[in-house]
Order: structure tokens, then C-alpha cells, then sequence
């Protein structure tokens, strides 16, 4: 049928018609809220590129994490900055870890708050890369050593869900045969499958105190320009036992979350990074643009794009709405 027949806009006439016929309905259940975990006591160190967001003492991430879990959230993506670095990160992996002290804490404050722990070393690292350096580069298997320690360790200390953010081959494989050989079969593991060498990290950098030191990541991380790789990535995750995956950053990579949703039968995460976060709340600081709109606009395009779960810096900002 075509013109008179056919009028679409007969479908937007009304706000109520328009909720009806709605393709992608962002709620609540898909957003996940990444935050810093510092020591301390009554710590809250504010993150200048990233606006409202702050490096959090255990103390002040739980009172922060009954706010957001009062406000409807049901999970969290935690990471550390640890009192002290070593060149393999091993300081992740300790009883008294950051992280873990931060676990212990919310299951005891928030049992039913959803906790997600990144699993990675450049937070714990002296030099700032991803794992061990040999020879100039992070060698790969000597890295897969340390992140199944930091995952069991986390695991034993009640975290719900690890998520590997490292990229190095075979980890996967390797998180999940050491947690099943400590009886955490029932741990599920999102990846970090298909994670860009990408310039939106920034603020991120300046809030995990990750930066490295000398090179850049572009050895284990992924090149801007591939999409058939991201495919491969996801494909060698979910053969090594990967429960959700996961694309990052997300808004300039919404064809690689589509081409991932649509050959995989698999849940996947999108990563809303902080310079995506960082870029809206400065141009909404000046006047340019209707900050809550476009937030809206930008997850519902996340969503629409085949992502299941995002994880998000704006979570915080839209609660409110869904």
C-alpha cells in the first residue's frame, strides 16, 4: 500500500500509541553501574573527567551502593585502586585485596545487590599494562596465571559474576577451569571479548590510575577497524566457556554489537565507556545539548542495537526515568 493508504504517522499521534508500538524499551534490568573502590576511610576522591562520579573507601562505596540499589539498580561493575602495585598485579589476587574487602562488605550490607568484579591487572600493576611484561610486551600465558587467582580469590570472597577485561588469548578457558576446579562451577564469566584499542578510555585511565607507563595496548587490544575479528574473538570466548559477552566501547561500535548479536545465541554486554559518558556531560555543562534526552537516546541505541546488559557511568542519571 502506499501513500493515502499507508500513513505512518497515524502510529505517533499520541504518547500512548507511541508506548504501544514501541520497538526497544530500556528498563532498569539492563543497566550495570561501574564503580571505584579505594582505601581508606571516608575516602571520596572526585574524578574530574568523569562529573559525579569519585573513587570510593569500602565505607562510602556501600552507602553509595545503598543509594543506587534504593533507586531500583541491581548491579554494580567493581574496580580497585590498590594501596600498593607490583609488576604482575599479584596484589589483585590477595585475601585483603581492595576488591575483596569491597565484596565482603556489600554481601554483608546489600546481599541482594548484583556484584561484578573486572578481572585485569593494570590497576595493580606498576608499569600499568594488562599483565606480565617480558621482553617489552605482556607475555600472554604468564598473565593467564594471575587472572585465574584474581578470579578464585574474588570468587571465594562471594563475588556474583568475573569479568575479564584483559584480552589476552585463552583466558577465558583459563578463569574457568580454575574456577571449577574451587567448586565455583556455577560462576558465570562475561568477557570482555571484543575490546578496542580505543581513545574513549581517557577518563577511565584518570579514575583507575591505569595509564601505562611506557607503549600503548594495541598488541592484546583490539584495532578500531576490524568487525570480522570481533566475530572471531567472540566465537574463540564462547568455545572457552564465556557466559555473556561482551563489545567496548559501545557507540561507535553498535555494528559490532548488532553483527555479534545476530550470529551469536548468546547474551551480550555493551560497555558505555567513560569517554562516551564524559563527552555528554561536558557538552551538556555548556548548553549544547538536552543532557537527559540524549542520554536516553544513546542507551536506547545500545539496546537497539542487540545488547542485553550495558554497562554504564549513566546509570546513575536515568534510574529515575525507567
Amino acid at each position: 500500500m502506499a501513500f493515502p493508504t499507508t500513513r505512518l504517522r497515524r502510529l505517533r499521534q499520541s504518547p500512548v500509541l507511541r508506548n504501544m508500538v514501541r520497538e526497544t524499551i530500556l528498563t532498569r534490568h539492563d543497566l550495570v553501574m561501574p564503580l571505584f573502590v579505594c582505601p581508606g576511610t571516608n575516602v571520596n576522591n572526585p574524578i574530574k573527567s568523569m562529573p559525579g562520579n569519585s573513587q570510593l573507601s569500602v565505607d562510602l562505596l556501600v552507602e553509595r551502593c545503598k543509594e543506587l540499589y534504593g533507586m531500583g539498580l541491581e548491579s554494580v561493575l567493581l574496580f580497585g585502586i590498590p594501596e600498593h602495585k607490583d609488576v604482575h598485579g599479584l596484589v589483585a589476587c590477595e585475601h585483603n585485596g581492595i576488591v575483596q574487602k569491597a565484596v565482603r562488605a556489600l554481601k554483608k550490607e546489600l546481599p541482594d545487590l548484583y556484584l561484578i568484579a573486572d578481572i585485569c591487572n593494570c590497576e595493580y600493576t606498576s608499569h600499568g599494562h594488562c599483565g606480565t611484561i617480558v621482553n617489552g610486551d605482556v607475555d600472554n600465558d604468564l598473565t593467564l596465571i594471575t587472572l585465574a587467582k584474581q578470579s578464585v580469590s574474588l570468587a571465594q570472597e562471594g563475588v556474583d559474576m568475573v569479568a575479564p577485561s584483559d584480552m589476552m588469548d585463552g583466558r577465558v578457558g583459563a578463569i574457568r577451569r580454575a574456577l571449577d576446579e574451587h567448586h565455583f562451577h556455577n560462576t558465570p564469566i562475561m568477557a570482555y571479548s571484543a575490546k578496542y584499542a580505543s581513545a574513549f578510555y581517557g577518563p577511565f585511565r584518570e579514575a583507575a590510575e591505569s595509564a601505562p607507563q611506557f607503549g600503548d595496548r594495541k598488541t592484546y587490544q583490539m584495532d578500531p577497524a576490524n568487525t570480522n575479528e570481533a566475530l572471531r574473538e567472540v566465537a574463540l570466548d564462547i568455545e572457552e566457556g564465556a557466559d555473556i559477552v561482551m563489545v567496548k566501547p559501545a557507540l561507535s561500535y553498535l555494528d559490532v554489537i548488532q553483527r555479534v548479536k545476530t550470529n551469536f545465541n548468546i547474551p551480550v554486554a555493551a560497555y558505555n565507556v567513560s569517554g562516551e559518558f564524559s563527552m555528554v556531560k561536558a557538552a551538556a555543562a555548556n548548553g549544547w545539548i538536552d543532557e537527559k534526552r540524549i542520554t536516553h537516546e544513546i542507551l536506547t541505541s545500545i539496546k537497539r542495537a542487540g545488547s542485553d546488559i550495558i554497562i554504564t557511568y549513566h546509570a546513575q542519571d536515568v534510574l529515575g526515568d525507567l
